[in-house]
């Protein structure tokens, strides 16, 4: 009998190890043989741990399993029963490219990879040269997937064309908003497609060398994304001679120290020069001067994840999805105070209603929504007047909001949106880098100035408004720049919350 059972961080968080040895013990009990492959996460929080059964080639789901499920689980009896779980609503719903292998595949089992499609993309790159690696990429429309949303292809091709003895690729894996975890699934659940992302893009850029930055709060990542590194070099697909090809790739994996702004590409690589994380003035651009002063590629996660999808599939089938200028897909990360909770990728384009009330269900506690936020801390709080808004790049800009990583995390009506926005303006001055002062003194002000008018001092309003537009005119980096986001989208959107202390005042 063949089980699969989720080893990602949050199943483990909700029991999976539990329910792993249970199924094991169980078995033992009634000598039935079984072998247990941990996998990734199907990405349906909700239904974690989540337990399947190969039954005629088919995988049938079992959640919200518990240990005390294991013989019904066995039996086929139990009540937990949610049939194929490739036909559930949510998967079926779906465009998994990215995260196609996530909760299929033993992550560490490189044969596995590569009998789903793994290596394709790579396989096919060794043939091109850099330019035509860099024009499929740019053919497919991918853009960053960490925040930014900058034209992967375009940086690629900066890199390319500087002339430098050596060139890096640094990957993003600081993966710091709230309500984000697309990076660590990937991560945890399918960790040689980044690898094989960032072998790709050394071979367009002539880069020889790739760093991942990643998050010392992922400790389960950082374990497996390192065994996968000793896997691939130990099979060829990193090191001086990759895939037999003549060409040079090798990477390795380097833990943060927990500091937010390190997400900020220049702060990345002042800390993984071993200086303190502090943002660097640009020009010159990380593309022409990153690490170590050389050219240098940095990418999030699921942006060099995806690349081996284009390659595999083609620049035009990547592309013919999604909207505008947001081509492809987007891997939402639905959260906070949600009923279904998880990670949905699928094409640009659904609109921000759809995700929280159809796909997240409304609100866990049955209240009705109030806001959204999108896009992390830095992301605007939207209302329900904006949730016809789609998720692509320039339409959510258009409504005053921010896509950022995907991250969309939910409120009920009960919250008091004077509170999240000094919860902005307080994380911002928890974080800063201490670099500039718009940033520095600004985020410490704005948090005096919210606890003024929540204590009834109206005129302190205007001061808010002008404190945000020093902020956003003059932060060095998106910290300061963004955090008036949140905050003046609090003010905008929800005058009453920011009334009620001058009422209770008078």
């Amino acid at each position: 009998m063949k089980l699969y059972v989720p080893l990602d961080s949050a199943a483990k968080a909700l029991g999976a190890d539990e329910v792993a040895a249970a199924l094991v013990a169980e078995a033992e009990k009634q000598g039935i043989a079984v072998e247990i492959t941990r996998t990734g996460s199907r990405g349906m929080i909700w239904l974690e741990p989540l337990v399947e059964i190969e039954e005629n080639g088919t995988r049938m789901g079992f959640g919200t399993a518990t240990p005390e499920d294991a013989a019904a689980i066995l039996a086929g009896t139990s009540d937990k029963a949610l049939g194929p779980v490739e036909e559930l609503d949510w998967m079926k719903r779906q465009d998994r490219l990215t995260f196609a292998r996530v909760g299929v595949i033993d992550p560490l089992d490189l044969a596995d990879y590569e009998a789903h499609g793994g290596l394709a993309g790579l396989r096919r790159a060794l043939g091109m040269t850099g330019q035509e690696i860099v024009d499929e990429v740019k053919a497919s429309g991918l853009r960053g997937r960490g925040g930014a949303g900058f034209p992967t292809g375009i940086k690629w091709q900066t890199v390319h064309d500087a002339d430098a003895p050596q060139k890096y690729i640094v990957c993003n894996a600081d993966e710091g908003d709230s309500g984000t975890f697309a990076d660590r699934m990937i991560m945890e659940g399918d960790p040689f497609t980044l690898i094989e992302g960032m072998a790709i893009a050394g071979l367009a850029v002539g880069a020889t060398r790739g760093y991942v930055y990643l998050r010392s709060e992922y400790p389960d990542a950082i374990a497996i994304m390192s065994r996968a590194v000793e896997i691939a070099r130990s099979r060829g697909l990193l090191g001086a001679d990759v895939m037999g090809s003549g060409r040079a790739f090798d990477m390795e994996i380097r833990k943060g120290a927990g500091a937010y702004v390190c997400g900020e590409e220049t702060s990345l690589l002042n800390s993984l020069e071993g200086k303190r994380g502090v943002v660097r003035a640009k020009p010159p651009l990380p593309a022409l001067e990153g690490f170590l002063g050389r050219p240098t590629v940095v990418n999030n996660v699921i942006s060099l994840a995806t690349v081996p999808v284009i390659f595999e599939k083609g620049a035009q089938a990547y592309a013919d999805l999604g909207m505008g200028r947001s081509r492809g897909t987007v891997t939402l990360q639905i959260a906070g105070n949600v009923a279904r909770g998880g990670l949905f990728e699928t094409a640009f384009g659904l609109s921000l209603g759809e995700v929280v009330n159809d796909l997240g269900g409304g609100t866990m506690t049955g209240r009705p929504v109030k806001a959204a936020q999108v896009g992390g801390p830095l992301g605007a709080y939207l209302p329900v007047s904006k949730f016809d808004a789609p998720l692509g790049y320039e339409e959510l800009d258009a409504e005053g909001g921010l896509l950022g990583h995907a991250g969309i995390v939910i409120f009920d009506d009960a919250t008091d949106m004077l509170e999240m926005a000094r919860f902005a303006m307080e994380f911002c001055a928890v974080e800063s880098c201490g670099k500039c002062t718009p940033c520095r003194i600004g985020a410490v002000r704005g948090v005096e100035t919210i606890d003024r008018i929540a204590q009834g001092d109206g005129d302190a309003l205007p001061l808010l408004t002008d404190l945000c537009e020093v902020m956003k005119e003059g932060s060095l980096c998106a910290l300061g720049g963004f955090t008036p986001l949140p905050v003046m989208s609090a003010v905008t959107h929800f005058p009453d919350d920011f009334a009620h202390g001058k009422e209770a005042a008078e």
